[in-house]
C-alpha cells in the first residue's frame, strides 16, 4: 500500500468527548500521513472505527502510561486534550489542580520523546496550561517558545461566524482577530480589524462581543447539560492544526491567532496573529490600532490574564 505523504500526529486525549471528532478531521486531512491516537482507555475502539476510513493517514491506537513513549516517538505534532473529566461541583482551582498532575505526565514525556515537536494545547484552561506546560518544558531543557502553542482557533471561528450573520456575509470569508486569552473577559475580538471592513454600532460590538466570550454557555444551554461545544471546539483544533502543518510544510502566508509566549504586551503569553512556518511560531504580530472599547477591554483582559498565568505556574510549583 502507497504511504500518503505528510506528517506524524499525535492526539493525547483521542477517546474524549472532543477528541473522537478531531481524530476524524485528522484522518480525513490529506497532510497527514499517521495518526496516533492516546488515552487511557477506549483508545483501541475508536481507531478500529477510524481504520475503516478509505484515507490516506495510518491510525495507530495506544493506551496508558505504559504505552505513551511509543505513541509520542517520531511525532511532528502533538495536539494536548486530555484532563479530569469536569464535575459541576468542581471550582475551576480544582479542575486545574487534576489537570496539572496530567499534564506534568505528558509534557515530561514530551520532552524525553518528541522535544522537537510543535505542541498545541487544548486542555483547559488554556491561560494557565500553556504557561504550565512552558514550565515543565524548561525544567526538562527542552522548552522552545516557538513551538508551544495555545489554541484559540475556537474563539476565531465563533467571531468569524457571528460577525457574518450579522452582515449576512460568507463565514468563510470573514476574519476577526481574537486575542488577549482563552476565557471570560480575557478574549477579546478587535471587531475594528474585522476583514472585509465592517462597522458597527457600540451596541452591537458590545452584543458581539459578549456573545463570542459566551459561546461556550450558549451551547451548553442549547444541549440542556448534556454536553460542551465539543464538535466547534474540534473543528477549530482541526484548523488550527492544519495551519500547523502548513506552515511546517514551508507553506507562506500563515497567519493565525493563538495564546504563545509573547512580548507584545507586558504579560509573558498572550493570544495574538501568529505568522506559522516551519520552526513554529516565526513571528508574533504586535495589536496594531484599537478602538476605544478594544482598549478599555484589553486592560481588563491582560488583568485577569496575568492572574491566571501565575496561578497555573503557582499550582505546578505547589
Amino acid at each position: 500500500m502507497e504511504k500518503s505523504p505528510g506528517f506524524r500526529v499525535a492526539i493525547l486525549g483521542a477517546a474524549g468527548a472532543v477528541g473522537q471528532p478531531l481524530a476524524m478531521l485528522m484522518k480525513k486531512n490529506p497532510l497527514v500521513s499517521v495518526l496516533h491516537l492516546y488515552d487511557v482507555s477506549n483508545t483501541y475502539g475508536v481507531t478500529a472505527d477510524l481504520g475503516h476510513m478509505d484515507t490516506g493517514a495510518v491510525v495507530i491506537g495506544f493506551i496508558g502510561e505504559e504505552q505513551l513513549e511509543v505513541a509520542l516517538t517520531g511525532m511532528e505534532l502533538i495536539i494536548i486534550l486530555a484532563g479530569a473529566p469536569r464535575n459541576p461541583e468542581m471550582s475551576k482551582d480544582e479542575i486545574l489542580k487534576n489537570n496539572v498532575r496530567i499534564l506534568e505526565s505528558l509534557c515530561d514525556a514530551i520532552a524525553k520523546h518528541c522535544p522537537k515537536a510543535i505542541v498545541n494545547m487544548i486542555s483547559n484552561p488554556v491561560n494557565s496550561t500553556v504557561p504550565i506546560a512552558a514550565e515543565i518544558f524548561k525544567k526538562a531543557g527542552t522548552y522552545d517558545p516557538k513551538r508551544l502553542f495555545g489554541v484559540t482557533m475556537l474563539d476565531v471561528v465563533r467571531a468569524n461566524t457571528f460577525v457574518a450573520e450579522a452582515r449576512r456575509l460568507d463565514p468563510r470569508k470573514v476574519n476577526v482577530p481574537v486575542i488577549g486569552g482563552h476565557a471570560g473577559a480575557t478574549i477579546l475580538p478587535l471587531l475594528s480589524q474585522v476583514q472585509p471592513p465592517c462597522s458597527f454600532t457600540p451596541e452591537e460590538t458590545e452584543y458581539l462581543t459578549n456573545r463570542i466570550r459566551n459561546g461556550k454557555t450558549e451551547v451548553v444551554q442549547a444541549k440542556a447539560g448534556a454536553g460542551s461545544a465539543t464538535l466547534s471546539m474540534a473543528y477549530a483544533a482541526e484548523k488550527f492544526a492544519e495551519a500547523c502543518l502548513r506552515g511546517l510544510r514551508g507553506d507562506a502566508g500563515i497567519v493565525e491567532c493563538a495564546f504563545v509566549a509573547s512580548q507584545v504586551t507586558e504579560l509573558p503569553f498572550f493570544a495574538s496573529k501568529v505568522r506559522l512556518g516551519c520552526s513554529g511560531a516565526e513571528e508574533v504580530y504586535q495589536l496594531g490600532p484599537l478602538s476605544e472599547y478594544e482598549r478599555i477591554g484589553l486592560e481588563k483582559a491582560k488583568k485577569e490574564l496575568a492572574v491566571s498565568i501565575e496561578q497555573g505556574i503557582s499550582i505546578l510549583n505547589s
